[in-house]
């Protein structure tokens, strides 16, 4: 853990918050390619604001934002939202310190001090103030990374937030959301405007030819991947794990009938 001052409600920096690093570390993930959507995501990243990759667990979200960040050419800042991160205060302190690391001249203690403050009627102000320290001309593009919002998204502040925040983003800031549901913010007028966009579950499953794919860079044949396709209906997290399974078999036993008492089908 990474020990930093914090600024609480009642004046003064008066205790020090332990912050969790890995939280605001980009994981590393074994990649699964995926060219289709790492198009979608850099057409994004040159036409808007936002991007938000939804779905239930287990379809790959993570990994794709790993590969995302890995290949943008932009400086990261990755902070990834637990459940008892739904204090606003905590959220801050969070994002700030993630911003932080790849923008040095950001005023942390300044945004995590007023955040530690801040009332809900002011929240909105409280973004502009946010935006503002991330104004800088001068500075080399930006992608800040929040993984699991839906972790937060029962809190009062949310909307107001992240409203205020991606409407007034500025342009060389790029902000890619990973959730399980879409954030309970106005943000279709953003879409609508073509500032925002969505990758959802069924853009995020993997067709029956990017399996393939996928299973030749194990050394795995086409009638694996597609038995491995109908069985996990292209959810990503599922069908890596049966690649993976199946990668690590002895090449001589990795016969189509082994093969299908791995998976668990029956040869009819």
């Amino acid at each position: 853990m990474e020990s930093q001052t914090n600024p609480r409600a009642g004046g003064g920096l008066i205790t020090d918050m332990q912050l969790i690093v890995d939280k605001i570390n980009r994981p590393f993930q074994t990649s699964l390619g995926r060219p289709r959507l790492l198009g979608l995501l850099d057409r994004s990243l040159g036409s808007g604001i936002c991007t938000i990759i939804s779905g239930r667990a287990g379809t790959g979200k993570t990994t794709l934002a790993a590969d995302f960040a890995a290949s943008c050419k932009r400086r990261v800042a990755w902070y990834k939202v637990d459940a008892p991160d739904g204090e606003f205060g905590v959220f801050m302190d969070y994002l700030a310190a993630s911003i932080a690391r790849q923008r040095p001249g950001f005023n942390e203690q300044a945004i995590r001090s007023a955040a530690a403050k801040v009332k809900s009627a002011e929240i909105p102000l409280f973004s502009e103030r946010f935006v503002f320290e991330l104004i800088d001309d001068d500075s080399e593009p930006l992608l800040i990374v929040i993984e699991d919002l839906h972790l937060v998204c029962d809190t009062d502040w949310l909307v107001p937030f992240l409203d205020r925040f991606l409407q007034l983003a500025p342009p060389n800031v790029h902000i890619l959301i990973t959730s399980r549901t879409l954030p309970p913010a106005p943000l279709w007028r953003m879409r609508s405007k073509q500032t925002l966009e969505v990758i959802d579950e069924m853009s995020l499953a993997f067709t029956r030819e990017e399996a393939v794919e996928l299973f030749e860079t194990y050394g795995l044949s086409r009638q694996l991947a597609y038995l491995a396709f109908d069985r996990t209906n292209g959810r990503a997290g599922a069908l890596a794990k049966y690649a993976d399974q199946l990668g690590d078999l002895p090449i001589e036993v990795t016969s189509l009938a082994s093969a299908l008492n791995q998976l668990g089908v029956s040869e009819t």
